[in-house]
């Protein structure tokens, strides 16, 4: 099969990675991709969606996959579709659940799913007025687009309304922030769930645990994401039974309700409070790095449930994972996530030892390659992902491939799995 991939990250290396592990015949083609997806199929660089929708069609591109959120709040699949081509990704529409934190949490109100007491509003004086009916800690978010950092959790009430007025006065995250939510906080333990949807139906996939802050200990400022692990222990069928019906099912039928059928991932940040799901935040595509962790405990076909999601007929497959577990450790650049770095020549050792060869691997993602030379771009260079009987050898494996690879200001956590451990 032909298969297009959108994006240029560690995640949509990742799915392609899946993708040619089941079958080498599929011919892959990404936009932009990144230094390293060209080993494993075609980069593109064609901006425009329209032209891209003619390129899938020229080239008989059987199936797109879209992996980042920009392109889907862009309305990439209501061109492809509009053009009679295959793609996995919500509409334009249903992908205000992350395009707008506002649209997302008057979504979760209206539809009685379960989040925490919230006012969203453009005004700074509702906003502090609300702000001093709550209990420190205090979480502030931007309502647009901020590459997963728009979220302020605020140690006391001074620390709320400096980030309220910062937003609103757009010097914090530009125009995504004019308008705010704040919210109470909720004390409990996170998870990332993934539902694959085609409107209709849907198939949950192992829940994850992502580590967000940058240091050891979750200290430091939020990132997108410093390593993940899978399956977590802290869920159990009881658990992924009330996702289901108090989070997952409605969401698809409200989305239904406004004209806007869900199709692609459902990305669901939830907050377990006395063993309770409540919804922190939709997403609407794979989080990264837990798509890199996901992928490979998948054994049945990565292809198929992505082309069946994508023509409503995910009721006609089964999706079986491995008994496994897989921890993901990122490595990101020296000055992430502060500012940008320079480019560093990135040095593989030869895997020696059977083991680690065998149970570990590595996806790329903010690198760039120059005469076959591979360099860390900045950001979050590359995954080093572990595979184990036990939570505890998936991450020693993964950290054991972390030492194989250098670059200079190399940057990494080296408690990733604590929670679990």
């Amino acid at each position: 099969m032909k298969i297009l991939i959108l994006g240029a990250g560690g995640r949509e290396y990742s799915i392609a990675r899946a993708i040619l592990n089941e079958s080498e015949t599929h011919e892959l083609f990404f936009q932009p991709g990144n230094g390293a997806t060209n080993n494993l199929g075609t980069n593109l660089d064609i901006k425009d969606y329209n032209n891209l929708a003619t390129f899938a069609i020229e080239n008989e591109i059987e199936l797109t996959i879209v992996g980042p959120e920009a392109p889907l709040v862009d309305g990439v699949v209501d061109i492809f579709k509009a053009k009679g081509l295959n793609i996995f990704g919500p509409s334009r529409e249903a992908a205000q659940l992350e395009g707008s934190k506002v649209y997302m949490k008057n979504f979760l109100a209206k539809y009685n799913i379960p989040t925490a007491r919230y006012i969203e509003t453009a005004s700074i004086e509702d906003a502090f007025k609300f702000t001093d009916t709550l209990t420190a800690p205090i979480v502030v978010k931007a309502d647009g687009l901020c590459g997963g950092k728009g979220v302020i959790i605020a140690q006391n009430h001074d620390e709320a309304k400096i980030a309220i007025s910062e937003m609103l006065s757009g010097k914090s995250f530009g125009d995504a922030g004019l308008k705010v939510i704040v919210e109470e906080f909720l004390d409990g333990y996170e998870l990332s769930m993934f539902a694959v949807c085609d409107g209709d139906d849907y198939i949950l996939l192992q829940a994850a645990q992502d580590h967000k802050k940058l240091l050891d200990g979750d200290k430091g400022p939020n990132t997108g994401g410093m390593g993940a692990y899978a399956p977590t222990p802290l869920v159990d069928e009881k658990l992924y039974q009330k996702v289901k019906d108090r989070i997952i099912k409605p969401t698809l039928e409200g989305m239904k309700k406004e004209s806007a059928p869900f199709e692609g991932v459902l990305f669901i940040g939830i907050m377990v409070v006395n063993g309770e799901p409540i919804t922190l935040e939709f997403n609407v595509r794979f989080g990264d790095p837990e798509c890199e962790i996901l992928m490979p405990l998948m054994t049945s076909s990565v292809s198929d449930m992505f082309l069946k999601a994508a023509t409503n007929r995910l009721s006609e497959i089964k999706v079986e994972f491995s008994k496994q577990y897989a921890v993901g450790v990122v490595m990101a650049s020296e000055n992430y996530p502060y500012k940008s770095s320079k480019p560093a020549e990135i040095i593989l050792d030869d895997v020696l030892h059977v083991d680690i060869e065998q149970n570990t691997h590595i996806s790329f993602g903010g690198v760039s390659q120059e005469d076959g030379v591979l360099y860390a771009d900045g950001g979050r260079v590359l995954v080093c992902v572990g595979l184990g009987d036990t939570i505890k050898q998936a991450r020693d494996r993964a950290y054991l491939r972390c030492g194989q690879v250098h670059f200079a200001g190399k940057k990494i956590r080296t408690d990733i799995a604590y929670q679990a451990l």
